[in-house]
């Protein structure tokens, strides 16, 4: 197998504004939408760290409103990850109410 060179490594800090903060269903949401990108991902709060295509690992960041999360991609989609993933956050996770 060829290794990959063209791996790129992002962070972005956004706020999470869901008034809920990131409770069972938009972890869901966050991670499925992760697990849609090679990438690896990471999200950080406080210095602590996890697997941003973990369920468990999200909600054990209790992010509630208000709260800074950096979400980091590594990977060769990395940037449309972190696009994608902070707009969702960003938005309060819109899609929650479907």
């Amino acid at each position: 197998m060829n290794q990959k060179t063209d791996e790129v490594r992002i962070t972005k800090t956004v706020t999470v504004v869901n008034p809920e903060g990131v409770h069972m269903r938009p972890a869901h949401m966050f991670v499925r939408l992760a697990g849609q990108f090679s990438s690896d991902i990471e999200v950080t709060k406080d210095g602590q760290s996890v697997d941003g295509k973990s369920i468990i690992g999200i909600l054990t960041l209790a992010a509630s409103q208000g709260t800074e999360i950096t979400i980091g991609a590594n990977g060769e989609d990395a940037e449309q990850a972190i696009a994608a993933l902070t707009e969702m956050v960003s938005s309060g996770f819109a899609d929650e109410q479907q």
